[in-house]
């Protein structure tokens, strides 16, 4: 239940739709297994399971919905080497070349073949909907599969205007000057052990893991020009996270006491009460991080509502 990644959005014009309504809405547009032919597919799961029947769950104004998706993977050296095989036996019996055109069509035909064969990957993608914040975050690990479930969404609602949450002050911008001066980061703000630092042009990304980032060897490279594009930071006694340039949140972990608290609910062993009871401690923890990290990036940057 604990989230891993976290892309936030910004809801606009929020539809009011009533739990039982919503519900139902996700119930039509269920997942449902892949066909022999289908590449991917996408579509609503419980949340809870086989343990539930309901798509939706909502604590203290804060939704939880799941997804899943499947996807068949055909390695690209697998229809490669079907694919050279097929035309050197076709230019061997007809004793010409082939030309693009009938190569490319020998491809389409391999992969079709091919397809239904593959195996296939599964992927559940939880998203959390803060009914009072009007916020949307997705727990996605990219920014594409994070847009794939809001279009789901978009399609399930019938329309859905969101815009990627952004703030007044550029991410680079303040993870840089908290790397430069000690003096400019927020009071609760506790730097990591993680960076990345980019510079303009062609001189290529340096990565650290595992370093001191207050040493001489970061200060130096600031002084050179790089910018902070990803920073490891702990919002003291809540979690750390890899905050990214697009404001992506990354590689959440939340803090022993937090996870403490959440072990000690009384749920009876229910293992759906005890899935609530995750979700809302950690779903109001991050409603908490979202809010402080926006006042420390000077407020939010209200953009423009999107067409539906």
């Amino acid at each position: 239940m604990w989230f891993k990644h976290l892309h936030l959005y910004r809801l606009h014009e929020a539809p009011q739709i009533a739990h039982d309504d919503l519900d139902d809405q996700l119930a039509e547009q269920a997942f449902r297994p892949l066909g022999g032919s289908e590449a991917t597919r996408l579509g609503w799961r419980t949340p809870g399971g086989r343990a539930s029947e309901r798509h939706l769950h909502e604590i203290q104004g804060h939704r939880l919905l799941s997804a899943l998706r499947q996807e068949r993977v055909l390695p690209a050296s697998v229809v490669r080497e079907e694919v050279e095989e097929r035309c050197a036996d076709r230019e061997a019996a007809e004793g010409r070349p082939l030309p693009r055109k009938e190569k490319q069509t020998i491809k389409e035909q391999v992969y079709e073949e091919l397809l239904p064969r593959a195996f296939i990957k599964s992927q559940k993608i939880d998203l959390w909907w803060d009914t009072r914040r009007d916020l949307i975050a997705v727990n996605a690990s990219s920014r594409a599969r994070a847009e794939e479930i809001l279009d789901l969404l978009r399609q399930t609602l019938g329309s859905l205007k969101v815009t990627p949450l952004a703030t007044q002050a550029l991410p680079i911008r303040a993870m840089t000057a908290w790397l430069r001066e000690a003096d400019t980061r927020p009071t609760g703000l506790i730097l990591g052990d993680q960076v990345e630092l980019k510079a303009q042009g062609d001189d290529g990304v340096l990565r650290a893991r595992a370093v001191d980032l207050d040493s001489e060897e970061i200060q130096t490279l600031l002084e050179g020009g790089r910018q902070a594009h990803k920073l490891a930071i702990e919002v003291e006694g809540q979690l750390s996270l890899v905050l990214h340039d697009d404001l992506a949140l990354k590689s959440l972990r939340f803090s022993d006491a937090l996870l403490d608290e959440a072990s000690q609910a009384n749920d009876g062993d229910d293992a759906i009460l005890r899935m609530e009871a995750d979700f809302v401690l950690m779903a109001q923890t991050l409603a908490d991080v979202v809010e402080r990290l926006v006042g420390w990036l000077d407020g939010e940057a209200h953009a423009a509502a999107p067409s539906p």
